[in-house]
């Protein structure tokens, strides 16, 4: 072996001088391998480089004599290995004949082996090549069908099938198709592909926006004509409720109550209740699929969140498109279209959103909803300060609270909308007072102030019964004449109808409870429209007692129909008829009724002041009194009695009362007057007594119509004729010191006035009277009645 090579250092020489050192340390630098840069520069820096070099050939030669003896060490070693080489040189030569030998018998025996071994990998390599041909021919045949399905599907516009067959290419053939060149044409046309199906569906998505615009119309009609139509039935159903419960408070008939089943034909179905399936044609031909498909295709493309704010955007430009109002047709018209329009819009969108998987979100669908709710609201705004006709703004919110109706069962709020109706409550109800006044004021102008004749059942009841105008249960014989005018019915009509129609606009506007706003409008209907326009009729339109009679009987059947149209009101408002009836004021017509009344007793006083001017015919200074009366009452009995058979046929007991009353105060008037005034000088006992037996007379015919009033009523007739009766008493007493007595004037005399007692009994000359004496005869006594009757009058002037 080897020794080790070993490190020697350079010996150091004795001695300390500089040059020892310096060529002790440059050994050690050489021996360790570091840079010599640092003694070169101080060689030269010194000007000595001969020492330098003198270091180096001194290190140079110690390291020859280092290699000499390592030289001489192996040297030794190398002849040893020579000799052992040597010595295996004669195995060698025995082991490479007999692996000669061995290779001979090898190569003898493996050359058929070789042989085979070159065939059978020959043939391996047939084999494996066959076999990937298979492969590659498999795939291709694979590759191919798909291709093959692609473009059946393509020509089919079966485009899902398509892209999956694409997709399916593209992930499992396209990097192993052994065919560059097909590879190359799949390349090139699976992009194509897709941007085809792309096209293609956004075209039928595009036909179908165009189409859903009419669908949507048509299917907000149907969903608000079927919200009509539930409505109408709710309606006709409140209705044989209201006639059933006016039959049991009538107690016309038992009336026997049934639930009635109905088919629900308002729903849409569960196609559903919008009409439609899950993309499928519903009954109004309505088909999603488009959408779907188109929604499902960019899903498969990877284009969902372009493809869904495409559909967001489309839509809401057709949502503003919806909100244009032409100007070239009346909104009346139109205004059925365009809520239509709206509701079949958002109907659509509550079932995109409730079937699409995510294709438009809740909150865009409520943005939407928004919008649309902010543009209608200030279309009706505009809308409603242009219209200056009832019926119009009536019929529009009618369709708006349907609109409210159909959208609210899809969870869309409808508050707004309600608010700007509830908003135009008040302009509604003027525009509505309006035209009834100039209705109103066409009916009274057309009175013929005569009975209303009817000939048939129908009319009875269309004119009386439909109105509660009749005062007993039993159908009369017809011909049948009504104690009013045609003017009650034609009013009657005009105010039912105004409440119908204010019922109408507070119905289904958000607020349930509604009878309060109605009886306010309807008390300034009979307030101040009708009363106002009867109180005209009145003031200038009557001119005769037939007519003033006429008209009088028409107030007083109004008065039952007043009753009529405040139960009319709560039932339609939906309110117990005993809370209306608890809410009840006077008669809203009074005004009127009280000048009816006013102007016919007016006519009547005219016509006895007539028969009064008779008056003057009285003998006031009679020798005997008239047995049967004077002239005058006997005319005014004859005329009231005349009066009073037609009155009694037309006029309701309690106005011929109020009349009757009337005039008789104004006889006796009259008769107080004439005694008071300067045409009568003197008068005597006897003219006194003609007096009493007048006012029997009148008093007789008070007692009289007990039979046609009652007795109480014909009492307060009597009443009447009090300050003449007590006048007449008073001049014919025994004592008329009594009228002095506070407690016997207030029982006998309380309707006169000392004044007029004074005046009269002034007047009062009789000279021969068993009363009052003799006033002209100097001898005679004086009468203690009269001297009492001057006794009063002294009293009663001292008082004054």
């Amino acid at each position: 072996m080897s020794k080790m090579r070993r490190k020697v250092a350079p010996a150091a020489a004795d001695g300390d001088s500089s040059e020892k050192l310096d060529q002790l340390l440059l050994s050690s630098a050489i021996c360790n391998n570091e840079d010599l840069g640092p003694f070169v520069r101080k060689a030269f820096a010194s000007g000595k480089p001969e020492t330098l070099m003198h270091h180096l050939r001194h290190f140079a030669r110690s390291k020859e004599s280092e290699i000499e003896e390592v030289c001489k060490a192996h040297y030794q070693d190398f002849i040893m290995a020579v000799d052992d080489l040597r010595s295996l040189l004669s195995d060698v030569d025995s082991l490479k004949s007999s692996l000669s030998n061995s290779n001979i018998q090898l190569q003898s025996v493996a050359g058929p082996l070789l042989s085979s071994l070159d065939a059978y990998v020959e043939a391996r390599n047939i084999s494996k090549n066959v076999s990937l041909a298979l492969e590659s021919v498999r795939k291709c045949v694979k590759l191919a069908d798909l291709c093959s399905r692609a473009n059946f599907h393509l020509s089919n516009n079966n485009f899902y099938m398509a892209l999956k067959c694409v997709d399916s290419i593209e992930g499992e053939f396209i990097d192993k198709t052994p065919s560059s060149t097909l590879r190359r044409m799949l390349e090139k046309q699976i992009p194509e592909i897709r941007s085809y199906i792309e096209r293609k569906t956004n075209k039928e998505f595009g036909d179908w926006l165009v189409e859903i615009r009419t669908v949507s119309r048509n299917l907000g009609q149907l969903a608000i004509g079927q919200a009509s139509s539930a409505r109408q039935r709710e309606e006709e159903l409140r209705v044989k409720q209201r006639q059933a419960e006016e039959q049991s408070r009538l107690s016309l008939r038992d009336c026997v109550y049934a639930l009635e089943e109905e088919d629900d034909e308002d729903e849409l179905g569960d196609q559903g209740k919008d009409g439609y399936n899950n993309g499928g044609s519903g009954v109004l031909g309505f088909d999603l699929t488009p959408l779907y498909r188109a929604d499902h295709i960019h899903q498969t493309l990877g284009l969902e969140d372009r493809f869904r704010q495409y559909y967001f955007e489309n839509r809401k430009l057709q949502l503003t498109s919806d909100f244009q109002v032409s100007s070239m047709t009346p909104f009346l018209e139109s205004h059925q279209t365009f809520f239509a329009q709206i509701a079949g819009f958002f109907i659509v969108e509550d079932r995109v959103f409730r079937t699409s998987g995510g294709l438009i979100s809740k909150m865009d669908v409520e943005n939407l909803w928004e919008t649309a709710v902010s543009k209608m609201c200030s279309v009706l705004e505009d809308q409603f300060s242009r219209m200056q006709t009832a019926n119009h703004l009536l019929l529009i919110k009618d369709y708006v609270s349907l609109l409210g109706v159909t959208l609210r069962r899809y969870g869309y709020p409808v508050d707004p909308l309600l608010d700007v109706l509830s908003k135009h409550r008040d302009k509604y109800h003027e525009l509505l007072l309006s035209d009834c006044r100039k209705q109103i004021g066409e009916v009274l102008a057309a009175d013929k102030f005569e009975q209303m004749l009817m000939k048939k059942e129908y009319e009875y009841s269309m004119n009386v019964l439909s109105f509660q105008l009749q005062t007993s249960d039993i159908t009369p014989a017809f011909p049948f004449v009504a104690p009013f005018s045609s003017t009650v019915p034609d009013c009657c009509r005009i105010v039912r109808s105004f409440i119908e129609d204010s019922v109408s606009f507070m119905s289904y506007g958000g607020q349930l409870e509604f009878y309060d706003v109605v009886k306010k409008y309807l008390d300034r209907l009979l307030n101040e429209v009708l009363d106002g326009a009867l109180l005209k009729l009145i003031n200038t339109s009557v001119h005769g007692v037939s007519q003033a009679m006429q008209v009088a009987a028409n107030m007083a059947v109004l008065e039952r129909a007043c009753d009529f149209f405040f139960r009319h009101a709560a039932q339609l408002s939906g309110i117990p008829l005993r809370m209306a009836e608890r809410g009840r004021r006077q008669f809203p017509l009074n005004n009127a009724r009280d000048a009816a009344e006013e102007m016919l007793s007016g006519l009547l006083k005219a016509k006895v002041d007539g028969f009064m001017t008779l008056i003057e015919n009285v003998n006031w200074m009679a020798d005997e009194p008239p047995l049967s009366g004077n002239e005058f009452v006997n005319e005014v009995i004859i005329y009231l009695e005349t009066l009073v058979s037609t009155a009694q046929q037309i006029l309701p007991a309690m106005v011929l009362k109020r009349v009757l009353q009337d005039v008789l105060s104004h006889i006796s008037e009259k008769i107080v007057g004439t005694l008071l005034g300067d045409s009568v000088k003197r008068f005597n006992v006897n003219a006194i007594m003609g007096l009493d037996v007048d006012i029997r007379l009148l008093e007789s015919f008070a007692d009289n119509q007990a039979s046609l009033l009652s007795e109480a009523d014909a009492g307060q007739l009597k009443t009447a004729l009090s300050e003449a009766r007590q006048l007449i008493n008073l001049l014919l007493s025994n004592n008329p010191e009594n009228f002095l007595n506070a407690v016997i004037r207030e029982r006998s005399y309380n309707a006169l006035d000392h004044r007029k007692v004074v005046t009269i009994s002034e007047k009062l000359r009789d000279p021969s009277d068993r009363l009052f004496g003799t006033f002209g005869g100097r001898g005679l006594k004086q009468n203690p009645k009269k001297k009492s009757l001057d006794a009063l009058i002294k009293r009663l002037k001292d008082v004054s």
